[in-house]
């Protein structure tokens, strides 16, 4: 039986690729890549719906964690970045080279992917196609069922493998294709595209680039900065505020030893994080911040819990921060530093 290493990310695409192949009766293999840029991380051990969906289809699935890889991409991207800090080619190659250990390693004969020719501007014309291909080692090996016939026919194809005629000529932006097919196969729950890579959204960049421009960021740096309103002190310190519930939540679980905990006593409002100096005066501010996106009254003075990380917490007197010194230290495009 024909065996396919199927690199998945969980939209539509690349499930209508293993619809595709399943109906030829190939032996599917799945590769799910786990990238630091997704907006949410999630466990090591979990899935992503669209993933869930595939496996639904008894396709057996393999985690590849790319956190570090992403972190020494981003930094020294050879193939450049997109339109933001997306380093799409470099990133394309390394999980195709990926894909290409796990066919080497299954015996399986070729890898695809959910890739439609022209959808990305960056990492889906004719040319990247190519070189990703090439670069990965994987050149004659890389099926792309959704747009195979725009593309020169693969080894699988011409040795029979794959059933050429059976594949899709998809090609551009449009996902009216896509949605016809899905309907074809019964599909209905599926992800909206685009989305799922936080280094194509501006303020993300910006804060991404603001951070390596103080250091070598951590995944932990990078995951802080998935949360809430960020703030640089005068002295380097970073200060990140909630904006809502679930950002607070998410924010208890990357406190680390040095960082300094705030909230507002006796009052609702965000938990804020200190990381960097917890001078006296950098306690003042970031205590400031805390109850300026709070529920304090400007000019109010009002308790703020202050709990330096593995120590107990003490109440401190505050005033919330006027707009304008606020705005004067946040990182984001619209205040560039």
């Amino acid at each position: 039986m024909t065996k396919a290493i199927g690199c998945i990310s969980g939209g539509l695409d690349s499930q209508l690729a293993v619809c595709l192949l399943q109906r030829q009766g190939i032996e599917i293999l799945a590769l799910h890549v786990q990238h630091l840029w997704h907006p949410k991380r999630l466990a090591e051990s979990e899935k992503p719906a669209g993933v869930r969906a595939v496996e639904a289809r008894g396709v057996p699935i393999r985690l590849v964690n790319a956190a570090q890889a992403d972190l020494e991409m981003i930094q020294h991207p050879e193939h450049g970045f997109g339109k933001r800090m997306n380093p799409c080619i470099d990133c394309r190659i390394w999980t195709l080279r990926q894909a290409r250990r796990l066919m080497e390693e299954e015996g399986a004969d070729f890898v695809f992917t959910g890739e439609v020719l022209g959808q990305r501007p960056m990492s889906q014309h004719r040319g990247a196609l190519a070189l990703v291909e090439r670069e990965a080692g994987l050149e004659d090996l890389l099926v792309r069922p959704l747009s195979a016939k725009r593309l020169p026919p693969t080894r699988p194809e011409r040795e029979g493998k794959v059933n050429r005629d059976a594949l899709m000529d998809f090609a551009g932006r449009s996902r009216k294709p896509q949605m016809a097919l899905a309907a074809e196969f019964g599909l209905t729950d599926y992800p909206t595209p685009a989305g799922g890579c936080l280094l194509t959204d501006p303020g993300f960049a910006y804060r991404l680039r603001e951070l390596m421009d103080h250091g070598t960021p951590t995944i932990a740096d990078v995951e802080l900065l998935k949360i809430g309103r960020h703030f640089r002190l005068a002295d380097g310190s970073r200060v990140v505020v909630g904006r809502r519930h679930e950002d607070n939540l998410r924010l208890e679980k990357l406190f680390q030893p040095g960082d300094v905990r705030f909230e507002a006593d006796r009052m609702t409002g965000p938990t804020t994080l200190l990381r960097g100096d917890a001078s006296d005066e950098n306690l003042e501010i970031a205590a400031g911040l805390t109850l300026r996106y709070g529920k304090a009254k400007p000019g109010e003075v009002h308790p703020v819990r202050v709990a330096p990380v593995g120590e107990a917490a003490r109440v401190v007197d505050a005033r919330p921060a006027d707009d304008e010194f606020a705005q004067h230290l946040i990182i984001s495009p619209e205040n560039p530093r």
